[in-house]
C-alpha cells in the first residue's frame, strides 16, 4: 500500500546559484540577495515557478546569483520585460530587480507606467544613491551637495523621492528596507510578493566603494522602523507624510498598503481569463478565423 510522503521543505540553499556573487566585498547587495533567498524559501516558491528580471548595473547582476528563471535585460527596461512575462504566464512569481540609476533614471517612465497598470509583480530597487557600475557618478537619488565624479563641487540637482512618486502614481504597496537589517527586509519581501498587485520595495543598499557618504554606519544612525512608531500603513495621507521624511530620521518598513487593492491588470485582461497565454492553444478555431475576417472586412 502506497503511503503519502511529506513535501520537501525548501531551504535557502535551494535558491543559491552555482555562480557566486561577484560584488565588492561588503556591498549591500549581498544582504538584499540573502534576504530574498530566505523569503522565497519561507513562501515555498519553487525555483521553476519564479522569474527574476533585471536591467543593467551592479545590482542588476542579481538574476545570475539566484536559482530561478532569470533575464538580464536592457538598461532601464526590466519592468516592461517583467510585464510581458507576467502577462504571458501570470502563474509565475515575477520579481524585478535593479538599482536607483537603472530604475529611477533611464527607467523612470517604465517605473511609472508599470505602477499605473498595476501589474502583479514585485520590484526590488537597490538604492545606493550613486552609479556604482560606472564607478561613482551622481544618480537620481543622490543627495543635494553630494560630491561624485560628475559633481566634484557638489550635486546641484534635486533628489528624487521614489516613495512619494510611487504613492502619487497609485502604487498599492510601498515599502523601504535596509540591507543591514536582513530579517526586517525579508518580511517586507514576503509581504510584497504576496500583495495582489504592483509592489515596490526600495532598499538602502550601501555602495562601499564609491559612496563614502551614505554608508552602513550612516544609515544605522538615521533609519528607524515605522512599526516601532505605531504607523498605520493603510492611511494614504499619513503614508505620504512618512514618505517625505528625510534628514536626521528616515523611515523604513511598510509605508503604505492599500486596504482595498484594485484588481491587477493580469486579472482583468479578457485574453487571460482562460489561463496563462503559454497554456492556451495557439491555433484559431474556424469560428475565430471568420470572426477576425469579418471584423476587418
Amino acid at each position: 500500500m502506497a503511503t503519502a510522503t511529506a513535501p520537501i521543505r525548501l531551504e535557502v540553499k535551494d535558491f543559491k546559484a552555482e555562480v557566486p556573487p561577484d560584488w565588492c566585498p561588503g556591498c549591500g547587495d549581498f544582504g538584499v540577495l540573502n534576504a530574498l533567498f530566505r523569503a522565497c524559501a519561507e513562501l515555498e516558491i519553487h525555483p521553476h515557478e519564479m522569474l527574476v528580471v533585471s536591467g543593467i548595473g551592479c545590482s542588476s547582476n542579481l538574476p545570475g546569483f539566484i536559482k530561478s528563471y532569470g533575464v538580464h535585460s536592457l538598461h532601464g527596461r526590466a519592468l516592461p520585460f517583467a510585464t510581458g512575462a507576467k502577462l504571458a504566464n501570470h502563474a509565475l512569481t515575477v520579481i524585478a530587480t535593479g538599482g536607483d540609476g537603472d530604475g529611477y533614471g533611464i527607467g523612470l517612465n517604465h517605473f511609472i507606467q508599470a505602477m499605473r497598470r498595476n501589474i502583479n509583480l514585485t520590484y526590488i530597487v537597490m538604492n545606493n544613491e550613486v552609479y556604482g557600475l560606472t564607478t561613482g557618478q551622481v544618480s537620481p537619488t543622490s543627495e543635494v551637495g553630494m560630491k561624485t565624479k560628475t559633481t566634484p563641487h557638489g550635486n546641484l540637482e534635486g533628489m528624487l523621492n521614489p516613495m512619494t512618486l510611487a504613492l502619487a502614481t497609485g502604487c498599492g504597496y510601498v515599502a523601504r528596507g535596509f540591507s543591514g537589517d536582513p530579517k526586517h527586509l525579508m518580511k517586507l519581501y514576503m509581504d510584497g510578493i504576496q500583495y495582489p498587485g504592483f509592489a515596490l520595495i526600495d532598499v538602502f543598499s550601501p555602495c562601499v566603494t564609491f559612496n563614502k557618504q551614505n554608508t552602513f554606519d550612516w544609515f544605522r544612525k538615521h533609519v528607524y522602523r515605522l512599526e516601532d512608531k505605531g504607523h498605520d500603513p493603510s492611511d494614504y495621507h499619513v503614508a505620504m507624510d512618512r514618505a517625505m521624511e528625510w534628514g536626521d530620521k528616515i523611515p523604513i518598513g511598510l509605508i503604505y498598503k492599500n486596504p482595498n487593492p484594485r484588481p491587477s491588470l493580469d486579472l482583468q485582461d479578457p485574453g487571460l481569463l482562460a489561463g496563462p497565454l503559454v497554456h492556451q492553444p495557439v491555433v484559431l478555431s474556424k469560428g475565430q478565423k471568420w470572426q477576425c475576417i469579418e471584423e476587418f472586412m
